[in-house]
């Protein structure tokens, strides 16, 4: 296994705040440190810096607390960027502004069509899209997925409202390995990953609860919440390089570093 440079998009968490309920992790009743979610989002994106990758940043916009989660903003394979179509009217005007960075930026940019959230519910592995369903991203997303990309795409349907992105059940590792949680998924989605993912790393329902799952990898360095244990003994021992990152305070409105960072793959300008 070995790393590969990667391009990130990301959003500081200048507006972050727990000001509504859309998940089961958020409660508006809970203090949020703000200056501690942003010392902590600043280390995620120096820890990127300091393995090579390369950081974007889009401007975060008043009003809009979930900016922070960058994935949810598209999905970019080989250079084209689906758009995104949020089920939660609190989120819905950040769809146009990531849309208008990334054509800014050089990308091709395709309508959405239908309820999807990014990278939160469709994850590249290798020639496949895995496409999450069940809470948020709908069913008639991964056909417009599959004419976008041009690449086979397997759903995968989600059963826990806890793990309501696949982004929080499921890690890519590299083209060959994933890790997840089989029990946030329905039994015949556990068949398909058994089939297609035969070696792949099953994480526990704690570590999966510490976000542990919603990780980023280049292949070889896997950054993932520091309170996910059990799974960074697991990545060690298969090879992997394992980062653990604090983004206590950024969990408490149900994201981790997966959630921050939005990878753009294929060239913008």
């Amino acid at each position: 296994m070995h790393a590969t440079p990667r391009h990130f998009l990301m959003c500081r968490p200048t507006y972050f705040a727990v000001e509504y309920a859309i998940n089961p992790w958020m409660d508006p009743a809970r203090p949020v440190d703000r200056e501690l979610a942003l010392a902590q989002w600043t280390r995620l994106r120096q820890t990127y810096l300091e393995l090579g990758h390369t950081v974007d940043e889009i401007e975060p916009l008043p009003g809009l607390p979930d900016m922070v989660f960058a994935a949810n903003g598209a999905t970019v394979i080989d250079g084209q960027a689906l758009a995104v179509q949020f089920r939660e009217p609190q989120r819905a005007d950040e769809a146009p502004a990531y849309r208008g960075w990334l054509e800014q930026a050089g990308f091709v940019v395709h309508d959405a069509k239908y309820v999807n959230e990014g990278e939160g519910d469709l994850l590249l592995a290798g020639d496949f899209v895995l496409a999450g369903t069940g809470f948020r991203t709908s069913h008639a997303a991964h056909a417009r997925v599959q004419e976008v990309f041009g690449r086979p795409v397997i759903t995968l349907q989600l059963v826990d409202p806890c793990f309501y992105h696949l982004d929080t059940a499921l890690c890519v590792l590299d083209e060959r390995t994933i890790a997840y949680l089989p029990e946030a998924f329905s039994p015949g989605s556990q068949a398909v990953l058994r089939r297609l993912f035969p070696d792949a790393i099953l994480a526990d329902l704690p570590d999966a609860a510490a976000f542990g799952l919603n990780a980023v990898s280049d292949g070889h360095h896997v950054v993932l919440p520091v309170q996910a244990a059990g799974l960074i003994s697991t990545l060690r021992a298969r090879g992997y390089h394992p980062i653990g990152v604090d983004l206590s305070e950024l969990r408490k409105a149900g994201g981790g570093p997966k959630c921050c960072t939005l990878e753009l793959r294929g060239a913008g300008r």
